[in-house]
């Protein structure tokens, strides 16, 4: 029998969401310290290719990411049970791997354990499991930047070179509360993991209002005074609702964005974040699947949080003609998605 959640829960959750975050964005940016801080000193995995000390993995895995291409590990559908300080999860993750040649994308779990130590949730050891793998030839376009300003976007990297990491240091440096999210007072651990739960919707809500172009759910997620670069719209969030949920009427066949690896500091008041996309988009007869990130500020204004800042990281795109059919196997899938407040979802919340 599945048992009911509580506040201490609520607080190992957040630790252990962080940790897997961190594990993921060390191997995306060949950070040896970031990656090797998911883990215990004395953590262990078995990777198939390899089972011993998690140390060792991980001075692998940062040597061999530093002169790769981009890579993605999406992870997702986290199930975590918590008992006292040790904690056991699985977790899904989609890995991104592009070669000269070839995109992979490789599917599989993380089977983990966990444990909190001084206050801390690190990982103890870690199973890999491959499910399955998708490899397509590269199709993958690193134009150069635009002349001006007005559609720039951030291309990831690796290391120092990855603008996000720059991004986040800046947030974090412009945070006026430096007090960490890891306190070991848990009246504050348990305002930084309700904290996080927020910020969460709100990542939902910006998906939903992007895909739905839904200006005003756009609008109500961001500060009067954010800010906001995407690529296609950049300045304030009032007109980053305005002007992409215009774009996507007018130029979209279909929109679809799926958050994951959610990454969140917690400062009192304040916050930093670094999420997960994957962006599927059907354009004039061309599919565009684009994968990044979303480094973020957030503020509590008011008793209730919202964006102050967010810049899209571009780190891989894979573009083909359309395949998008509507009937066929798919004809008898009436329930469709579209734009504006006729898509089903209004109705299933407003129900």
């Amino acid at each position: 029998m599945r048992r009911v959640l509580t506040a201490d829960d609520l607080i190992a959750r957040h630790g252990i969401l962080n940790a897997l975050a961190n594990h993921s964005r060390g191997v995306d940016r060949a950070d040896a310290n970031l990656l090797g801080s998911a883990y215990h000193a004395d953590a262990t995995v078995d990777y198939g290719f390899y089972a011993g000390p998690a140390a060792t993995l991980v001075e692998i895995l940062a040597g061999a990411q530093k002169g790769a291409l981009p890579t993605l590990h999406r992870t997702s559908n986290c199930w975590i049970r918590v008992e006292g300080e040790r904690a056991n999860s699985e977790s899904y993750v989609i890995a991104y791997v592009e070669e000269a040649e070839l995109q992979r994308f490789v599917l599989g779990r993380y089977l983990d354990r966990h444990e909190c130590r001084d206050g801390e949730w690190r990982l103890s050891h870690r199973t890999y499991v491959l499910d399955g793998n998708v490899n397509r030839p590269n199709s993958a376009v690193r134009a150069d930047p635009p002349t001006g300003f007005e559609h720039f976007v951030p291309a990831g990297g690796k290391g120092a070179a990855d603008p996000g990491r720059a991004l986040l240091a800046f947030h974090a440096a412009s945070a006026r509360n430096t007090t960490m999210s890891t306190s070991p007072n848990k009246e504050a651990a348990l305002e930084a993991a309700l904290a996080r739960a927020e910020i969460h919707d709100l990542c939902m809500a910006y998906a939903r209002g992007v895909d739905r172009a839904d200006a005003e759910l756009l609008a109500s997620i961001f500060t009067e005074d954010s800010t906001v670069i995407s690529g296609v719209v950049n300045g304030s969030g009032m007109d980053f609702a305005r002007e992409i949920t215009a774009f996507v009427s007018a130029n979209l066949e279909m929109c679809f964005h799926s958050v994951a690896n959610e990454w969140v500091d917690v400062r009192g008041d304040e916050a930093v974040g670094e999420h997960y996309v994957i962006a599927q988009m059907v354009q004039a007869g061309t599919e565009v699947l684009t994968g990044g990130r979303y480094i973020d500020r957030y503020v509590r204004r008011d008793g209730r949080w919202l964006i102050q800042s967010r810049t899209f990281v571009a780190d891989w795109s894979h573009s083909h003609e359309s395949t998008m059919q509507r009937d066929g196997f798919y004809e008898a899938l009436t329930n469709r998605g579209c734009f504006g407040r006729q898509d089903p979802v209004y109705a299933h919340w407003a129900a």
